[in-house]
Order: C-alpha cells, then structure tokens, then sequence
C-alpha cells in the first residue's frame, strides 16, 4: 500500500487506471473509498488518484490535532510520491480548500481544479457572507438532511447507512479540523494563478446555496460552472452519475489535447 510523506506525517493514496491524472480529495466524513463510484467510471480514461487526508482513512491519525492548513501538503506529498507532474485536483466540500490552495501554490503542476459543493475558502468579503448565511440556514437541518435528500434516505437506506459508515473510519471529526476557513487565497490570486477553475454543485445543495456559487463564478469570470438539477449536497454519493457526467464535462474540456494525443477522446 502506498504512502507519501508530509513532514513525518503518512499519508495514504491509490493509483487507478492510466491517462492525463485526476486527483480526488474527499471532504469531511469521507476518505480514499468514498469515491467507489467514480473511481471505476474515471479511470476507463484518466489515472485516478484518490488519498486520505491527515486524520482520515488510513493516513496518521494520532496527531494531537488536525490543522486543515497542513491539508495542501498532503496532497502535493501524493503527487511527488506517485510521480505526478500535472494534474486535475477535484476537492469535494472541505477538500476543495486544500485543492484550491495547492492549485495557487503550484500552478504549474495543476491542470485546474473543481470546487465540488464548496467555493474552495476563497478570502473575498462578500463571499464569506453569503457562505456565513448559507451556512447559517443549514444548521437548522439535521446533519444528514444537510448531505442528502429525504427522498434518497428513503429509498436507499442501504446507501444512506453505507455513507454514515464512512466517516467512522476517520480519526478526525469535523469539530476536530482546525483553521477550515482561513488561509484561502483571494480572487486576484485565483485569476493570477491562471489555473483553470470550475464551480460544481447541485441545485438543491443545503449546505452552499446555487445562489452563492454563481456569485462566485461571476467575480471570477472565466470560471466554469455546473450547476446539477435536483442534486443535492453529496451529489458524488446520491447522483454518482450527475456528478461524474459533470467532472467528465470540465476534464474533456481541461485535458482536450492529452485525451487525442492518447486515443481516449
């Protein structure tokens, strides 16, 4: 089993499949496993990798805490470890913080990177403020109403059971991850990192509302964006085929002249 190290600290990844290379960071109840339904699809045509961040799965969990500000290093650890000179970083909620941070950090290393359900802790006033009040909102609901739709805890207990499951194999919790919303970059660092970015959630997400991620993607112009009908928040989980159709759409995009070069477009 691989490991790449971060300053002492261990961190866990796989290699799946072979072509241009797409790196997925779970978010915060998640780990390497919780892309099982993307993993199989994206590597027909894509090298997919998937880790655990500090604190989760099966990367060095017996830190005395978990600052999210190390959560950058982690990744770049993994692609130096696995050889990877150029990459799409695809975060999902809490990970696309540390995906936007490395895509700033690194720009020549980053073919670009999907903020999945997440505006990736842009460092902007009137974002922080729509983000605040969304947030706000959201913790009126249940925590698993926040995730997911009623409908699909309904009809798929076996699934909704399987992805509460999930998040006991990490170490860190969420009310353990320090400094989640600080250190992000601003927009003038986004757009001067020149790296391709694509706002990705879903229009029924409970926890980041459609409303403040289009305002996101119109401060930064030449952004994608992807709004999915009907998805929710763990749009990866509920509608792993919305979610793959829509990361496909932003790699064919990204990764254009690799995918002829290799024969898989």
């Amino acid at each position: 089993m691989p490991f790449a190290e971060a300053a002492g600290v261990r961190v866990y990844y796989e290699v799946h499949g072979n072509g241009p290379a797409v790196v997925l960071i779970h978010g915060s109840g998640g780990h390497h496993a919780s892309w099982w339904q993307q993993t199989p699809s994206l590597s027909r045509s894509y090298s997919v990798v998937t880790l655990d961040l500090r604190g989760f799965g099966k990367s060095t969990s017996d830190l005395e805490e978990f600052d999210s500000l190390a959560f950058p290093d982690d990744i770049v650890a993994v692609l130096d470890d696995a050889g990877v000179e150029r990459a799409v970083l695809v975060g999902q909620s809490i990970g696309a913080s540390a995906a936007l941070k490395v895509a700033v950090r690194e720009p020549e290393r980053i073919a670009g990177v999907v903020l999945a359900h997440s505006l990736g802790g842009i460092d902007h006033e009137e974002l922080a403020a729509l983000v605040k009040a969304d947030r706000a909102k959201a913790e009126e609901l249940p925590v698993l109403d926040r995730l997911m739709s009623k409908p699909f805890q309904t009809s798929r207990p076996d699934l909704t059971f399987l992805f509460r499951q999930m998040g006991t194999f990490n170490a860190a919790k969420m009310a353990d991850l320090r400094n989640l919303t600080a250190g992000g970059p601003t927009l003038e660092q986004v757009k001067d990192s020149g790296v391709s970015v694509c706002f990705l959630t879903g229009e029924n997400d409970a926890v980041l509302t459609p409303g403040t991620v289009r305002r996101a993607h119109e401060l930064l112009p030449d952004s994608a964006l992807d709004i999915v009908a009907g998805a929710p928040h763990s749009m990866y989980w509920e509608t792993p085929q919305l979610f793959n159709a829509a990361l496909e759409r932003f790699l064919e995009t990204v990764y254009a002249a690799d995918l002829i070069a290799t024969g898989k477009d």
